[in-house]
C-alpha cells in the first residue's frame, strides 16, 4: 500500500488494556496475523522491556511471521528527564526488539509535564528531540504520540505545538495527536488538527478514545482536516470504553471516502477478522457493531422489509458483501408479507407467491410472538413452522420426523441434600414405539438424554449434534410462580449452529418445545426425510 495514508492497528497494546482481556503470547502472535491478513499497515505489539510477555512476543513474531502487509511497530517512551538517552535501558529494549518502526509517547500538556514527569517544559522539548533522533540514527522509523495532546492544547496551545515541532524537526515521521481522555467531539477535532496542520507543517495521526461515544467520528474528523495516519483497534477494545474501531474507521474510509486503504479485496474480510479476533480474546462480538454485527443488516419492520422486496439499497446504506457480512429478515409480529417472503427466499424456501399461505404464516406468526415467541432469535423454529405451513397448503397435516406420545420428568430431593433426575420419553419414529428412561444433572438435561437415546437408533444423524447453549426468560408481565417462561437452545452439529424456541408456563415444558424442534431442524439439515 502507498505510504500516503496509514491504518495504524493498536490491539495488541492499547486494545489489551480493555478490562477482561488478558492476551497471552499465542493470542498476540494469532492476533497479528489476523491484522496482517487484514492488510493493516502497522501493528503495535507492545511495550518490548516494559514486561517479559511483549519482550517474548517480538522474539517470536520476528521468528515465526512472515508479514506479509503489516510492519511491526514497538511501543515506548521518550528518555527519562535527565539521562542521557545512550543511558536508557527503555530505550535500548526499543533498539533490541528489532522493530522496523517505533512509536514513542511524550508528554504534549505542560501540566502533565510538571505533575507527572516532575520536570521542566524546556527538558521535555529536549527529551523528544533526543530520543526521535537517537532511534532515526539508529535506523527506526519513529512515529511520536503526543499523550494527551487535546487538553493540552485547551491549557497551553503554544506549548502543545512546540511539541509537535520539535518531534517532526528531530525527524519523526508521523505525530499523532492523541484524545487520551477521550473527551473531545469531532468540530473540536477538526478546528484543532487544522490549526496544528497550518501552524507546524507536521505530518499529523490521530489517536482517539471512546469516551463521548465519538472514537470512530473524531478519527474521521481529524482525516477532514488533514491527518492521513489514523490508530484503532479491533471492534474498538481499549481502556475505559475503548478506542476508534478500527472496522468502521476502515469501512468508511474505503466506501464513503473513496480512499483505498487496504489491499485489494481485503475490505470483504472485515467481519470475519472481527469475529476472529473476538473469539481469541474470548469476547462475545457485539450484535450490534456497525459493519460487522450480526443485526447489522438486519430488517425487522414490514415497512422496511415491503421496500427491501424492491431495492435492498432502500433501507440500506451499503451492500453487506462488501464488509463480509449478510442481510437478514427478522421475523416477528412487525413482520408483513414481504417480511415472510423475503425470509424465506433467505432460507431457501420458495413460497411461490402464494399470498393465501403468506397471509396465513403472518398470522400464525403474529398469534405465535403474542404468546411469547420469539422468532428474530430463533431461525430454525420459524422454518420449522413455514415448512409445516406449506405442507398443509399442499397435502393436509405435515409429517414429521418423530411424534411424542408423552413425556415425564422427575425430581427426587433426598434426606442427604443431593437431587436425583429421571425423565421418560413416549415417542415413535418410523413406525415404531420407543420407550425410553434417562437420568440427568437436570431434568432438562434428564429429558434431553432420554429423546436423544430413543432417536439415535432410529436416525445416527443425531449422533453429532450437541447442545451448545441454553437461556431461559422469565416474559415481563407476568407474575408469580405461574409466569410464562420462554426458552432458547442453541444446537450445532459441527458445521453450522441454529437457535429453536418453546414457550409454556413452566421451564421444563417451555424446554421440551426447543429441543423437540432442535432435533427436527438437525434433521432437516441432515437430509433426512420426514416418515411420521
Amino acid at each position: 500500500m502507498s505510504d500516503d495514508f496509514h491504518v495504524f492497528d493498536t490491539t495488541l497494546r492499547d486494545g489489551a488494556q480493555r478490562e477482561g482481556i488478558n492476551l497471552t503470547v499465542a493470542d498476540k502472535l494469532t492476533i497479528a496475523r489476523h491484522l496482517d491478513d487484514f492488510g493493516v499497515g502497522f501493528i503495535e505489539g507492545g511495550w518490548p522491556g516494559a514486561n517479559p510477555r511483549d519482550t517474548e512476543f517480538f522474539a517470536r513474531a520476528r521468528a515465526e511471521i512472515d508479514f506479509r502487509h503489516a510492519q511491526l511497530v514497538a511501543f515506548g517512551a521518550t528518555r527519562k528527564a535527565g539521562v542521557r538517552v545512550e543511558d536508557d535501558p527503555q530505550v535500548a529494549a526499543l533498539l533490541e526488539s528489532q522493530a522496523p518502526v517505533v512509536t514513542l509517547v511524550a508528554k504534549s500538556h505542560v501540566r502533565h509535564v510538571e505533575l507527572a514527569l516532575r520536570t521542566t517544559p524546556e527538558e521535555n522539548l529536549a527529551m523528544v528531540r533526543d530520543t526521535v533522533a537517537y532511534l532515526r540514527d539508529h535506523g527506526r522509523r519513529v512515529f511520536l504520540d503526543c499523550e494527551h495532546f487535546f487538553d493540552g492544547y485547551v491549557r497551553d496551545p503554544d506549548y502543545a505545538k512546540q511539541v509537535v515541532r520539535t518531534a517532526s524537526e528531530a525527524g519523526a515521521d508521523v505525530v499523532v495527536l492523541c484524545d487520551t481522555n477521550g473527551g473531545m467531539l469531532p468540530a473540536q477535532v477538526t478546528a484543532v488538527v487544522r490549526t496544528v496542520l497550518a501552524d507546524t507543517g507536521a505530518r499529523l495521526g490521530i489517536h482517539a478514545q471512546d469516551d463521548t461515544g465519538c472514537a470512530v467520528a473524531n478519527t474521521l474528523a481529524a482525516v477532514d482536516a488533514g491527518a492521513t495516519h489514523v490508530q484503532c483497534t479491533a471492534n474498538g477494545y481499549g481502556e475505559r470504553v475503548g478506542n476508534a474501531n478500527l472496522f468502521p474507521v476502515v469501512a468508511a474510509l474505503e466506501l464513503k471516502y473513496d480512499r483505498r486503504v487496504l489491499p485489494a479485496g481485503k475490505l470483504a474480510e472485515t467481519t470475519r477478522i472481527s469475529h476472529a479476533i473476538a473469539e481469541v480474546v474470548n469476547l462475545t462480538p457485539s450484535t450490534h457493531q456497525p459493519y460487522v454485527g450480526v443485526s447489522a443488516f438486519a430488517h425487522k419492520a414490514g415497512l422496511h422489509a415491503s421496500a427491501i422486496k424492491i431495492d435492498p439499497d432502500l433501507y440500506q446504506h451499503i451492500d453487506p458483501a462488501q464488509v463480509g457480512n449478510t442481510m437478514r429478515m427478522l421475523v416477528s409480529d412487525m413482520a408483513g408479507r414481504a417480511s415472510i417472503e423475503l425470509k424465506g427466499k433467505e432460507l431457501g424456501i420458495d413460497l411461490g407467491g402464494d399470498r393465501a399461505l403468506v397471509g396465513r404464516v403472518v398470522e400464525r406468526v403474529k398469534e405465535r410472538e403474542l404468546a411469547g415467541y420469539t422468532y428474530e432469535a430463533a431461525d430454525a423454529s420459524f422454518e420449522l413452522l413455514l415448512r409445516a405451513e406449506l405442507q398443509r397448503a399442499a397435502a393436509g397435516e405435515p409429517r414429521r420426523y418423530f411424534r411424542v406420545e408423552s413425556w415425564r420428568a422427575i425430581v427426587e430431593d433426598r434426606p442427604d441434600g443431593t437431587h436425583a433426575n429421571e425423565a421418560t420419553v413416549k415417542l415413535w419414529a418410523k413406525g415404531e414405539r420407543i420407550v425410553t428412561t434417562a437420568e440427568g444433572n437436570g431434568p432438562v438435561n434428564a429429558l434431553d438424554r432420554a429423546l436423544r437415546i430413543g432417536l439415535e437408533r432410529i436416525y445416527p444423524q443425531l449422533a453429532k449434534i450437541e447442545l451448545v447453549d441454553y437461556k431461559v426468560r422469565i416474559l415481563e408481565g407476568r407474575q408469580g410462580t405461574g409466569s410464562i417462561t420462554r426458552v432458547l437452545v442453541s444446537t450445532t452439529d459441527g458445521h453450522g449452529e441454529w437457535s429453536t424456541v418453546g414457550v409454556a408456563e413452566n421451564v421444563i415444558a417451555a424446554s421440551w418445545q426447543a429441543l423437540d424442534d432442535a432435533y427436527a431442524y438437525g434433521l432437516l439439515r441432515a437430509g433426512v426425510e420426514p416418515r411420521e
